[in-house]
């Protein structure tokens, strides 16, 4: 209990707002977390896991039910995203990634668009969250993201940033001024995990049977 009072106790201040420890190490695993995936590192996991847990604490603080409830989600998605990569790194020796067909496309739009309408629905419902609907879009669209991120599709960066443009107004009017900060390096970031993956994409083939092999090359070189 004196560890979670301590977490959400100010670190410092910014424009006013006080910034809790929870906030600032949360945020700062979570700039870790895109780091890390970027360079498509199995440690980007983990460190997602403990930044989601650090993040919780700051979410329940500022009456962010739908935030909170994210979190917990985003720690079971986080496991099971772990579980995959590791799988694909013992398969091929790396993590293989690839665009998501346009069947895959459209099971990630509407998963966004329905889920949104339904745990907003639930929130407001429940009065657990002061703006529901963007907090609902926030928390389905970090799933959808987790998922194609667990499936090593290029998509995934364009669901973070269509969830960071929602999160950076949400987050400050909640009072997490520091999140909202972190949320723009995190859009800078996203446009160079795309650039990265996007061009990784084209330069292997994958299959699942076999290892990624390099276009342009004769595989018997």
């Amino acid at each position: 209990m004196e560890l979670l009072d301590w977490l959400n106790t100010p670190a410092f201040e910014l424009l006013g707002k006080p910034v809790p420890y929870s906030d600032l190490f949360g945020n700062i695993c979570a700039l870790a977390t895109v780091v890390l995936a970027l360079r498509r590192n199995i440690l980007s996991w983990p460190v997602q896991i403990l930044g989601s847990i650090l993040l919780f604490s700051a979410s329940v603080s500022a009456g962010l039910g739908g935030n909170a409830s994210r979190q917990v989600v985003i720690i079971v998605a986080a496991v099971w995203g772990w579980t995959q990569w590791k799988k694909s790194r013992e398969t091929s020796g790396e993590v293989i990634v690839r665009w998501a067909s346009w069947k895959e496309r459209g099971l990630l739009l509407a998963a966004l668009l329905i889920g949104t309408g339904v745990f907003g629905w639930i929130l407001a419902l429940g009065g657990w969250s002061w703006n529901p609907y963007p907090d609902a879009y926030i928390f389905i669209g970090s799933l959808v993201a987790m998922y194609a991120q667990g499936r090593a599709i290029v998509e995934f960066w364009f669901v973070w940033l269509a969830v960071d443009l929602v999160g950076i107004p949400l987050a400050v009017a909640g009072g997490l001024v520091f999140s909202g900060a972190v949320y723009l390096i995190f859009l800078v970031m996203v446009v160079l995990g795309l650039l990265d993956w996007s061009k990784r994409s084209k330069q292997t083939i994958s299959a699942p049977h076999r290892s990624a092999t390099e276009i342009g090359r004769d595989p018997d070189d």
